[in-house]
């Protein structure tokens, strides 16, 4: 208890002072730590990460993350490829970070961090804007995901012991939230960072539109998401009404889902709709709401690298056709994109079939 109340009050530290003077990506602090596959050390070289990023308004903020480094050289040539990965949804709590799962062996998406690690690639996974950091995570917020990813691409460039170069190739991998954030960091790559040798961009399950995806999980089995969308979003956003609108119901189930992770998160209200915890008719179509919703909706910039998007034809949460039409977008505006469609898998099973196939096609982007 007093070592997680040393590490809060370090990491509040670090953040309240050298944020705002520093450059987005610049590595704050690094130290050495552990990961595990359940009960077992995993045979990787890792370090805990606090790097400044950008949320979705502008502002300097930092953000927290897992550098994992395979043990032997790489002898491929040139240097070793670097995955900037983005995880699907983990939750608001703290506790749900990526990188307090790792270190205790419990991490839903090993298997796909193994996968990029077997073939001696480095890995870093961020914790997003609030999740292992002060403040509220900004779930589903495009924005301020899109930033983390690269950030903590540019941040484990700097580690110093972890034998990567400036040069190195980048690929961007990520599902669900994971791939809205692997979305965004695409679009914004070529103004937020420039200098990121990103070869590729693997996206699935991507909710590309909000307002697409809001319609179709009002009154669901997973409306607990759209709590949690609601919550992030406020953090985010301060002109966006929600505290101020929620009833007693409300007040009582943000409470829950702002501490929650995954399987709580979804199952906080099912089969509930939004205005049974609001007091005015019709929130989500209120003008800060759709001014906010519209910043983040995807595929009005055209990548500048390859991107391969896939998306289960069944899935239950994202739409297959907001996949579709985030395709369509992005061809219109002369991106290249590769398309896959997984026939009648819904949305976990859309990651278990497609995210060992999008892995193996950023490889042959290195």
């Amino acid at each position: 208890m007093l070592r997680r109340l040393l590490v809060a009050v370090a990491l509040l530290f670090v953040t309240a002072a050298p944020t705002a003077h520093a450059d987005p990506g610049v590595l704050l602090e690094q130290r050495p730590t552990t990961v595990f596959i359940g009960p077992f050390p995993a045979p990787v070289r890792a370090w805990h990460l606090l790097y400044r990023s950008t949320s979705a308004t502008g502002a300097p903020n930092a953000v927290s993350g897992t550098l994992l480094v395979p043990p032997t050289p790489w002898l491929r040539g040139g240097p070793r490829p670097l995955i900037t990965y983005a995880v699907g949804t983990h939750g608001l709590g703290d506790q749900c970070a990526p990188s307090n799962l790792l270190a205790h062996g419990i991490e839903n998406e090993s298997a796909l961090l193994a996968q990029a690690l077997s073939q001696g690639w480095a890995v870093v996974v961020t914790d997003y804007e609030g999740l292992g950091t002060p403040g509220t995570h900004t779930y589903a917020v495009g924005r301020s995901e899109g930033h983390a990813v690269l950030d903590a691409a540019r941040a484990a460039l700097e580690v110093a012991g972890a034998g990567l170069s400036p040069s190195a190739p980048v690929g961007v991998f990520g599902y669900s939230q994971g791939g809205q954030a692997a979305a965004w960091a695409a679009e914004l790559q070529a103004t937020y960072a420039p200098s990121l040798n990103v070869a590729g961009v693997a996206a699935g399950g991507v909710p590309a539109d909000l307002d697409e995806v809001f319609r179709a999980n009002d009154g669901g089995a997973a409306f607990g998401l759209v709590l949690g969308a609601a919550t992030g979003f406020a953090a985010a956003y301060p002109d966006v009404p929600f505290e101020s609108i929620l009833n007693d119901r409300g007040r009582e189930a943000v409470a829950r889902v702002s501490k929650a992770c995954t399987i709580e998160l979804g199952a906080a209200a099912p089969f509930a709709h939004l205005q049974d915890f609001v007091t005015v008719p019709d929130p989500i179509h209120e003008p800060h709401w759709q001014a906010r919703l519209q910043e983040n909706y995807l595929g009005t910039t055209a990548p500048k690298a390859p991107v391969y998007l896939y998306h289960g034809t069944l899935d239950e949460l994202i739409p297959f056709s907001v996949g579709k039409a985030l395709r369509d977008r992005w061809q219109a505006r002369g991106a290249a994109v590769t398309w896959q469609e997984f026939p009648l898998l819904e949305h976990i099973a859309g990651v278990s079939i497609g995210g060992p196939a999008a892995m193996t096609w950023l490889g042959t982007k290195f």
